[in-house]
């Protein structure tokens, strides 16, 4: 496969990334830029021991990739094989660290598939998304975030509501979700104290009673499940360009809408329990303690406040 694009012009990439948000409002066919979707009636069907793969990407998210994969190795699925892929840099110390802990636990059914990346190809998310959904050999592939967790229950649900569909995306009807967690709050605390620590790591695990209840009404950025043929065929915004080009720093996720808008579909609602998501104030990916990053915190809490 062949590798993305170099970094180029930033207002040029910013242009086509804009273009790109509009016609996903429909404002041009789909079909115009990218390949045939399957046929349904063609795609595979699985009624028993789906595999499934799940595709995190971690830059400075230490913290929540440690409560994710150990929620995995507390509650291993039974009901499907499942393809841990975690896209990272080495250059991501504390990453790097807990991938080391996690990756010493053998699971039956569990296999962990660490990807590294350059810093510049980290930044961009569609990148490894892409790779990933290129060569899945899953049934199903999970794109999701690091700061979601598969509690007790979740992933054998999953592989019950994923029998003999064909859709070509599905995501949870329901999550469980904290409140806006500053680093201070004792969720994320203590996970940032001990990665600054020498202490060998131990499994972590939450609270639920801290997480409540939350519908949710599309496939979003980090409940998009996709059926393998399809991610194949297509890719995840593969042949867009602004989101295959490297940077030379974390960019916003706006590709998960284009992605939606190539698909058709804004996704099919399934029955998955045990899905529970850590919300979080301070984006540890974006450039330090500066000014921006204040202020997008800032409006990050009045937005949570707006939507509630």
């Amino acid at each position: 496969m062949a590798e993305p694009r170099t970094y180029e012009q930033r207002p040029y990439t910013r242009a086509l990334e804009l273009f790109f948000q509009c016609a996903a409002s429909g404002m041009v066919p789909a079909r115009w830029f990218r390949r045939p979707l399957p046929c349904p009636a063609d795609r595979h069907r699985v009624t028993h021991q789906p595999h499934v793969e799940l595709v995190s990407h971690c830059w400075q998210y230490a913290p929540m990739l440690w409560y994710q994969l150990s929620s995995i190795v507390r509650h291993p699925p039974t009901k499907l094989d499942l393809t841990v892929t975690v896209f990272c840099a080495v250059e991501d110390t504390p990453t790097k660290r807990v991938l080391d802990f996690i990756g010493g636990h053998r699971l039956p059914h569990v296999e962990w598939n660490w990807q590294h990346l350059p810093p510049s190809h980290c930044f961009r998310r569609g990148i490894g998304r892409n790779r990933a959904a290129l060569n899945t050999r899953a049934d199903w592939i999970w794109m999701t975030d690091c700061d979601v967790l598969f509690q007790a229950g979740c992933l054998d649900s999953l592989a019950d509501a994923l029998a003999d569909r064909a859709d070509t995306c599905c995501f949870p009807r329901q999550e469980h979700r904290t409140a806006m967690l500053a680093n201070t709050d004792d969720l994320l605390a203590y996970a940032h104290a001990r990665l600054q620590t020498d202490e060998p790591l131990t499994l972590l695990d939450i609270d639920e009673q801290d997480f409540e209840p939350h519908p949710l009404q599309r496939a979003k950025g980090e409940y998009q499940i996709i059926h393998g043929d399809v991610a194949r065929a297509i890719g995840y915004c593969d042949g867009i360009r602004p989101h295959q080009t490297p940077a030379d720093h974390w960019c916003k996720c706006r590709e998960d809408r284009v992605f939606r808008w190539l698909a058709g579909t804004q996704g099919t609602p399934i029955d998955v329990t045990g899905v529970y998501q850590i919300r979080h104030l301070h984006k540890g990916r974006y450039r330090g303690d500066t000014t921006w990053s204040r202020w997008r915190s800032r409006i990050r809490r009045v937005q949570d406040v707006i939507r509630r």
